[in-house]
């Protein structure tokens, strides 16, 4: 797979798995461990996931202009490796919950949500933009957009693991505890705590305690116990994150003599040619910079629309959907947390379809650009968006739902419309992010290509800061629209990009 590319690709791939292992525990379970840990009600808790998931990609920009000025962009990467892996050092702690002095927690959680997001933004755009500058050897050029795809798709290999394993080791404490996993207790116990549980809710509470080792007779301490527990198991997950990144320093500060500097003004290819960077003119700086920016506008729309996966989409698979249930008999692998594999999974298996979709259509003189294929995956994502919409068309609102306590399994979806949405959103993914990740190397001025990198995440991180107003939909709005929402979004993005097709086209050529 890595034959005729540079060698440093591995590198620069097997470095970046860590920070996609722990970025995929935080995806699967932030929302709920915000929500279960603090007893957020409404969309505070995805106001604060909004927050931390846009400062992720937004500090991109700070991490990108600190690369390049000081033009160490691999020094500037090895910090943030070790800032994020402060960061899950802060949040695997295991505090206790309910919460006793809620705003020195709540203020010792969020600061290690900000390390990571700051060492995240000193990582991502830099790596990115050394990748990118492998491929400005003319003897690789050719190869660029299947490099990043190669690079996306090979940095997915252990996300795909991340939530089983989060979720594994959170059901394996609550079995350790004498307790059995539910899904709607976490809530339950809050909402009986507080007082605001409805007669319908508690009786199912009852219900439920009993089922899961809990007496009965006694509410109050089966609720503190069970919640304790498992928001316990959440913070063990984050442990897991800090044995990946330092798997990936390790591997980084071993492999980094193999990556280039994208800041250093010549490329060195395997020892074998000496390439200046081509100079420009201010006017043609001008023209990308233009191009690159409408791109960015545009994709804001996108992200806001694809990350539901951790906001809008987890709720949906903890609240309305069966769960997929996997005993392994000292665990289970069991919660809304699963669905989150399904993405990583599906980018590992079907870049290489991709590629060969790609390669072929070149071959038989259909080779499409860049900025067409970013529009056909917003495209693409539209339609997933309008599967969730039909197949949500008969559930109550999330209002109608809390009032009943939750549902039960015959009322809840099967968990193939998340799955098969899943399936859609990678295709539409494969389209639009590694490609253009590629689109924005290729562009970028040589001398602002960490910016640029930066720029690209930042506008990821505008779209990011929006994904709460999602979850206001969902708890106020019908489940159907709320999906809509989505499809009328991406189709927004699609119709700009191929509106400004033709200039992008002759800009990126």
């Amino acid at each position: 797979m890595f034959k005729n590319h540079p060698k440093g690709l591995l590198a620069a791939a097997l470095a970046n798995m860590g920070e996609r292992f722990g970025f995929y525990v935080m995806m699967a379970i932030l929302l709920l461990f915000l929500n279960f840990k603090f007893a957020f009600e409404g969309s505070t808790g995805a106001i604060i996931y909004s927050v931390f998931y846009a400062l992720i990609y937004l500090l991109a920009l700070v991490g990108g202009l600190i690369a390049d000025k000081t033009k160490k962009y691999k020094g500037t990467i090895l910090v943030g490796l070790l800032l994020m892996t402060a960061g899950y050092v802060v949040l695997a702690y295991p505090t206790k919950t309910p919460v006793d002095n809620y705003s020195a927690v709540l203020a010792f959680t969020i600061f290690g949500l900000f390390a990571i997001a700051f060492g995240n933004g000193l990582f991502k755009g830099n790596l990115q933009a050394v990748v990118g500058q492998l491929y400005d050897n003319p003897k690789y050029e050719s190869k660029r957009e299947t490099g990043f795809q190669i690079f996306y798709m090979f940095i997915n290999v252990g996300a795909m693991f991340a939530p089983l394993m989060a979720v594994g080791l959170r059901n394996w404490w609550v079995q350790s505890n004498g307790y059995a996993f539910n899904s709607d207790l976490p809530a339950l116990c809050n909402q009986f705590l507080d007082g605001t549980i409805t007669p319908i809710a508690k009786d199912r509470f009852v219900e439920l305690a009993s089922t899961v080792g809990g007496d009965p007779a006694n509410l109050t301490e089966f609720a503190n116990n069970y919640l304790n527990v498992f928001v316990t198991g959440y913070h063990f997950s984050f442990g897991l994150a800090i044995v990946a990144m330092l798997i990936s320093v390790v591997v980084f500060i071993i492999n980094k003599k193999n990556l280039p500097d994208p800041g250093v003004k010549v490329v060195v290819a395997d020892g074998e040619t000496v390439v200046k960077v081509p100079e420009m003119d201010k006017e043609e700086v001008k023209q990308r910079l233009y191009a690159l920016f409408a791109v960015f506008a545009v994709v804001i729309f996108f992200w806001f629309s694809f990350h539901q996966n951790g906001q809008t989409l987890t709720l949906f698979a903890n609240d309305y959907t069966q769960l997929i249930k996997i005993n392994l008999g000292f665990t289970s692998l069991e919660g809304a947390e699963v669905f989150q594999t399904f993405n990583p999974f599906f980018v590992v298996f079907l870049t290489p379809v991709i590629i060969g979709l790609f390669g072929w259509m070149k071959a038989k003189g259909f080779e499409m650009s860049t900025p067409k294929k970013i529009a056909i995956g917003m495209g693409i994502a539209a339609l997933a968006f309008a599967v969730m919409s039909v197949g949500s068309l008969d559930l109550p609102s999330d209002s109608e739902r809390l009032a009943m306590g939750g549902l039960t399994d015959a009322q809840r979806v099967t968990p193939l419309l998340l799955i098969g949405t899943y399936l859609i959103l990678t295709i539409a993914e494969l389209f639009i992010s590694p490609l253009g990740i590629a689109f924005v190397s290729k562009v970028a001025p040589p001398h602002l290509q960490g910016i640029m990198q930066g720029a690209w995440l930042g506008a990821t991180a505008l779209g990011n800061q929006l994904l709460f107003i999602g979850v206001i939909f969902y708890n106020s709005i019908p489940i159907w629209a709320t999906w809509s929402i989505f499809v009328v979004a991406c189709l927004i993005s699609m119709f700009t990009m191929l509106f400004m097709l033709k200039w992008l086209e002759r800009v990126s050529n």
